[in-house]
């Protein structure tokens, strides 16, 4: 288990809303409506008088959480030795372009290729003006 939270590997402790906002709210919400057994369609409807971006946003954050957890899990088995390219099946290969350090797209081993990816993904959540705290600020043309 210790090697599921070690810092040098690609999952990241999750990001959390923070209690007493609106967001956490509907965290809870969201939450609550998907472990009750309910019909998914009907849990990830917009709540009646929410805004859309932000419940949009709740559920990016809680997705790109369950994706870490589930990729903490199995990173181990995944090495730069046993899994040295980042494919989709034998007619896929994944590679990495991010315009600074690889400017070409990259064929890049798997684990690699996944943190820079979970690293990438997270600025992109964490970034203010992609994904706001404040309550009713994210920008329609980004959601």
């Amino acid at each position: 288990l210790k090697q599921v939270f070690n810092k040098d590997k690609t999952f990241r402790p999750k990001r959390k809303f923070e209690p007493g906002t609106q967001r956490f709210e509907l965290h809870k919400r969201a939450q609550a409506s998907l472990n009750s057994g309910v019909d998914l369609k009907a849990a990830v409807q917009l709540p009646s008088g929410e805004d859309q971006n932000d419940w949009v946003a709740v559920h990016v954050v809680d997705f790109f959480n369950r994706i870490n957890l589930i990729y903490g899990t199995i990173c181990e088995f995944c090495t730069e030795r046993t899994c040295p390219v980042m494919s989709g099946g034998p007619k896929y290969e994944y590679r990495w372009q991010d315009d600074m350090k690889y400017k070409k797209p990259t064929a890049l081993p798997a684990p690699q290729y996944m943190n820079l990816l979970m690293d990438w993904i997270e600025l992109q959540i964490n970034n203010e003006d992609l994904f706001p705290t404040s309550v009713g600020k994210c920008k329609e043309k980004v959601l």
